[in-house]
């Protein structure tokens, strides 16, 4: 029984970072084959025109990450024995830093570090991109588009809680993020900086105060708070009735590593099950608006909507309200 409960866990690790890496990377990212685990990311040195790119192609094994690392490959044109032993050196030494944990973002990070040096290298020379073959390349369609529909400024009022501050006292800013509408269900994210837990509470009523958050089928939030004093993170997370998915949105946050801020996504349901891709789409929410609002490094020429992916997803039944 506990060696069938690891398996589930590990299992559940891997689904919310490939949720997280795709909400991430967005047409960076594509999943070459789900049932087998294999992964392709499109990495470059984020330059207006890149230079220097190179795929990282991955294979997730069935006890990945908790006792093995993903087995992978890189691709390029340029890549030569000497660079691609770098790379792997590079990649060896963040696994075995972070033995059992998830290292999927990291190594692609340290990749685009790693490109973003050559770039910047007086003495470097451009590939010729046009090289990369047809295995190594991918190609993308849209998936979906945003359907643009801003809500009204919130207005200063508690909900629901004993506070003691003023009436009068400000809240700090929330910011609203565009809609993504799949299915005829739509989800929207909503962002504000937090340093405290009432903050945090406040911040919720104030939203709530607004009739068209309140009516959402599902508010599902996250948060993640760093105490200096401590050195150590203040962090939880609520589903609202949508299974798993304030996990899911907090180890998106975890992954990017984002600091003193609240993140709430509404979804108004649509009447159709959408299975699997709720969750997507709660992700991508989420990644924009935290893109948008400058609490990652991520470019924001990677906040587009996903591309599909080239093997067809199976359709998967989950219970969902």
């Amino acid at each position: 029984m506990a060696a069938a409960a690891s398996d589930q866990e590990t299992m559940q690790k891997q689904t919310e970072e490939i949720e997280a890496l795709s909400a991430i990377y967005g047409d960076e990212w594509c999943t070459v084959d789900e049932d087998e685990k294999i992964f392709c990311i499109k990495i470059s040195d984020c330059s207006a025109q890149p230079k220097w790119t190179l795929n990282l192609q991955v294979i997730l094994p069935p006890d990945y990450p908790t006792s093995a690392p993903p087995i992978y490959q890189l691709n390029a044109p340029w890549i030569l024995q000497k660079e691609y032993a770098e790379l792997a050196n590079h990649l060896e030494v963040i696994y075995v830093q972070n033995l059992g944990e998830s290292i999927l973002y990291l190594w692609v990070e340290k990749i685009r570090e790693v490109l973003i040096e050559k770039s910047q290298s007086s003495e470097s020379v451009g590939p010729d991109n046009k090289k990369i073959t047809e295995e190594t390349d991918v190609d993308y369609e849209e998936e979906f588009a945003l359907e643009y529909q801003p809500l009204p400024d919130c207005t200063a009022m508690m909900l629901n809680f004993d506070l003691s501050e003023k009436k009068d006292e400000e809240l700090p800013p929330i910011y609203h993020g565009n809609p993504i509408t799949d299915r005829r269900s739509t989800f929207q994210a909503h962002l504000a900086p937090v340093v405290c837990l009432k903050q945090v509470k406040n911040i919720l009523a104030e939203l709530y105060k607004n009739k068209k958050i309140a009516s959402a089928t599902h508010n599902i939030y996250a948060y993640r708070i760093y105490c200096e004093d401590k050195q150590t993170f203040l962090q939880d997370c609520e589903d609202d009735g949508e299974t798993a998915a304030g996990g899911r949105l907090l180890h998106l946050m975890q992954i990017l590593n984002v600091h003193n801020v609240l993140v709430v996504v509404s979804r108004w349901y649509g009447g159709i099950l959408l299975g699997p891709d709720r969750f997507k789409h709660i992700n991508n929410c989420a990644r924009n608006i935290l893109v948008e609002q400058n609490y990652t490094n991520i470019s924001q020429n990677s906040s587009k909507p996903l591309g599909k992916n080239k093997r067809m997803r199976k359709d998967k039944k989950k219970a969902e309200h």
